[in-house]
C-alpha cells in the first residue's frame, strides 16, 4: 500500500475524490471475490421476487415487501437483482450469479472476511491521516456490475441517501476489485463539486404511503463535459466525499466490474438524519472504524 502524502489529502480536499491505486492487493481482493460467490451459492431468493400478480392489490403488496426487504436491510445481509433476471415465479432466467446487481447493506459487520477488509489497519491509518477522531462504519455493499445488464448510475451525492447535521461527515471507500474501465462502467466524477451543499434528499415517506421512500427537492440537469473518468485497476481505492458529484454508465462490456464499498460517518459532533432509508438498530448500532 503507498504511503498517503499530505499533498494527496490536500487533493482529496480540492476534488471530494481521491484515486490510490493498488491500494489492496490482488490476495485481498480474491478473497472477496470467492466470499460473495460462497454467499451465492447459499441464497435464497427474497419472497417477494416470488409472488405472482393477479390483482392490483397483489402488485401493491409486492411493492410493499420489496419496500420492507430495502427498509431493513441496514443491518443484514441481502440481495437486489438486475430488472428483468426473474419470472414472477421468482426462478432465475439466467444463471443466479449474473443476475445480482448488488449485496447489502452490512457486509461489514456480518461476514469476516468484509468485516476484515473493512477494519484492515491501512484503513484506520488512512482514516486518521484524514483526521477522522470518532469514524463509524454506516453500510457496506457489493456491487457487481454484471456484464451487458449492469446498469448505469446516474449522477447523484452520497449524502443524499446518507443525510447528517452538519454536512461533510460522510466518507465512501470504493474498491475495485477487478479493473474498472469506460468500458465496463467506471466511476465519473465533477472535480470541485462537493462545496455547495446538497440538491436533494432521499427521506423515509410517512407510515402508510404506497412508497418506503421519497425525494425532497431535485438532482439539477450536469453538463456531462464536467465529469472525467476515473478508471481504476484492481485494488485501487476511490475516496468518495459524500458531497462530489458521481456517476457510473451502463456495462456494455463483456467483463463485470466488482466493487466493495463502505461509507464512514465522522460520528463526532454530528447527528443522523433519523430520516434516512438507513437506521442504526439495537443489534446492530454503528461499528466504530478503529479497533
Amino acid at each position: 500500500m503507498a504511503f498517503v502524502t499530505q499533498h494527496q489529502i490536500q487533493k482529496f480536499h480540492e476534488d471530494g475524490f481521491l484515486v490510490l491505486e493498488h491500494f489492496f492487493t490482488a490476495e485481498e481482493c480474491d478473497s472477496m471475490r470467492n466470499q460473495i460467490q460462497r454467499i451465492i451459492v447459499e441464497m435464497e431468493v427474497p419472497p417477494h421476487c416470488r409472488t405472482e400478480f393477479s390483482t392490483k392489490e397483489d402488485e401493491q403488496l409486492q411493492a410493499q415487501g420489496s419496500s420492507d426487504y430495502f427498509l431493513t436491510s441496514g443491518d443484514k445481509i441481502r440481495f437486489f437483482f438486475e430488472k428483468g433476471v426473474l419470472d414472477e415465479r421468482g426462478n432465475f432466467l439466467i444463471p443466479k450469479e449474473k443476475s445480482i446487481s448488488k449485496i447489502g447493506h452490512a457486509l461489514h459487520a456480518y461476514d469476516p472476511v468484509f468485516k476484515q477488509i473493512t477494519h484492515s489497519s491501512k484503513v484506520q491509518e488512512l482514516a486518521r491521516k484524514l483526521g477522522l477522531e470518532r469514524p463509524v462504519v454506516v453500510q457496506s455493499m457489493y456491487i457487481f456490475k454484471q456484464p451487458g445488464i449492469g446498469g448505469e448510475v446516474t449522477p447523484h451525492q452520497d449524502a443524499t441517501f446518507l443525510h447528517t447535521e452538519p454536512l461533510g461527515r460522510i466518507l465512501g471507500f470504493w474498491i475495485a476489485l477487478e479493473d474498472a474501465t469506460q468500458e465496463n462502467g467506471c466511476l465519473w466524477f465533477i472535480p470541485g463539486s462537493h462545496t455547495s451543499g446538497i440538491n436533494r434528499r432521499m427521506v423515509r415517506a410517512a407510515a402508510g404511503t404506497s412508497t418506503c421512500v421519497e425525494f425532497v427537492g431535485s438532482e439539477p440537469a450536469y453538463d456531462d463535459s464536467q465529469f472525467i473518468p476515473l478508471p481504476i485497476s484492481k485494488g485501487g481505492l476511490i475516496l468518495i466525499h459524500g458531497e462530489v458529484v458521481h456517476k457510473s454508465e451502463l456495462n456494455s462490456s463483456e467483463s463485470s466490474r466488482h466493487v466493495f464499498t463502505f461509507h464512514v460517518m465522522e460520528a463526532k459532533d454530528t447527528s443522523w438524519s433519523k430520516e434516512n432509508w438507513l437506521q442504526p438498530t439495537p443489534e446492530l448500532p454503528f461499528p466504530s472504524l478503529y479497533t
